[in-house]
């Protein structure tokens, strides 16, 4: 885990972002269609509250659908999107966009004026 947490924080210094931990056991919501091969790999972090604040999708497009998230601890996507990890020490307010040979993040102030 120490070098996930080492990616993790070097992802926030290149970006002059806060680290901000996401715990093993924390939920994420991550939409049905990460994993499928769909690119990019999209992911924003809201303020904590009872879920890590992290929600992942696939694709250019999310849905507002009750149920396009599901929620799913964090350890368990070290297994099946190891790609995503060194993003989730940033802190809320902030996104992620990967793709084959691209990474964008940013700040998105916007993330932090509403609660999920």
């Amino acid at each position: 885990m120490a070098d996930v947490t080492d990616d993790q924080k070097a992802v926030c210094e290149r970006h002059g972002a806060d680290f901000v931990p996401t715990p093993r056991d924390a939920i994420v919501g991550v939409a049905d269609n990460v994993g499928s091969g769909l690119a990019p790999l999209n992911g924003l972090r809201h303020r904590p509250s009872e879920t890590s604040g992290w929600f992942l999708w696939a694709g250019d497009g999310w849905s507002d659908a009750p149920d396009f998230f599901k929620p799913l601890h964090a350890g368990h996507l070290a297994d099946r999107w190891p790609e995503a990890m060194p993003m989730f020490g940033l802190a809320p307010g902030w996104r992620f966009l990967l793709a084959p040979q691209h990474d964008d993040v940013w700040f998105d102030a916007n993330l932090l004026e509403h609660d999920v």
